[in-house]
C-alpha cells in the first residue's frame, strides 16, 4: 500500500512537471480556443464573444495601454514585478477595505489561460508555476497576444476585437489612443465598469491611462510588444 501511494505521488509529480510545459508550448503556437472563466459565465449566462486576431492586427495604441494601466515595467520584468508586490502589500495593510493586486500582465495571463479564477493558494502557486513557463516559452510579444486576446472585457466579451466590435463598432486595428485607454480602464471590473457609456470613475480612470499611455510610447516601456 505504501508503494502504491509512492507511485501514485511520483506520478502527479511527474504531471505536475512535464504536462504544464507542453500545453505551455502548444499554445505558443496555437490560439487558446476557450479558458474555464469563459466556461463559467457561459454557465451564469452571459454568453460568449471571443474573436482572435494577431497581435499585428491591433492598434499599437492597445499595448500602451494595458501597460499604462496594469503593468508599467511589462519589459523589464521576468513575470513578476516585486516592487508591485511590496506596494500591494503595504497598500492593502492600510486600507484592508481596497484591496489592491500585484500581478503582472504575464501572471494575469497565466490564470486567464490555464487556471481558474477563484483564489486559493494552490491557484497562486500554479499560477507562478505557469507564469516562469509562459515567460521562458512564449516570450513578450506572445504574451501580450494571448492577453490581449483572452481578457475579459465585458459580460461575454473575451478579448481586444471582440470588444472593440461590441464598444466602439470597429475593429481593433482601428482602435484610437483614447478608446484603447477606455477598454483598458475597464479591466479591473469588466462586469461593472462600461467602456461605451463610462461612468466618473471611469472616464477619470481613462484620462490617467491616456496619459500615461504617452509616456510609455515617449520611453519605449512597451517596445517588447510592438506588432
Amino acid at each position: 500500500m505504501v508503494r502504491f501511494i509512492g507511485r501514485l505521488l511520483l506520478a502527479a509529480v511527474l504531471v505536475l512537471l512535464i504536462a504544464p510545459p507542453v500545453w505551455v508550448l502548444i499554445y505558443r503556437f496555437v490560439p487558446p480556443p476557450i479558458t474555464i472563466l469563459m466556461i463559467e459565465r457561459q454557465m451564469q449566462g452571459h454568453g460568449l464573444d471571443h474573436r482572435w486576431v494577431p497581435l499585428s492586427a491591433i492598434a499599437p495604441a492597445m499595448p500602451r495601454a494595458v501597460v499604462a494601466s496594469e503593468d508599467a515595467r511589462f519589459c523589464q520584468h521576468h513575470g513578476f514585478d516585486f516592487r508591485a508586490i511590496d506596494k500591494a502589500i503595504k497598500h492593502n495593510e492600510a486600507r484592508p477595505g481596497r484591496i489592491r493586486g500585484g500581478s503582472t500582465i504575464s501572471q494575469q495571463t497565466a490564470k486567464n489561460v490555464f487556471l481558474w479564477p477563484e483564489r486559493s493558494y494552490v491557484r497562486k502557486g500554479l499560477e507562478a508555476w505557469f507564469t516562469v513557463l509562459i515567460e521562458a516559452e512564449w516570450g513578450k510579444r506572445r504574451i501580450m497576444e494571448v492577453y490581449l486576446n483572452t481578457i475579459e472585457m465585458g459580460p461575454g466579451i473575451y478579448g481586444v476585437e471582440a470588444a472593440s466590435q461590441h464598444y466602439f463598432n470597429t475593429a481593433a486595428r482601428n482602435l484610437t489612443p483614447a478608446q484603447a485607454s477606455r477598454l483598458a480602464a475597464i479591466l479591473p471590473d469588466p462586469l461593472k465598469w462600461k467602456a461605451a457609456d463610462p461612468g466618473p470613475y471611469v472616464r477619470r480612470r481613462t484620462g490617467r491611462i491616456v496619459a500615461r499611455s504617452g509616456t510609455v510610447a515617449r520611453d519605449d516601456l512597451a517596445v517588447c510588444a510592438a506588432r
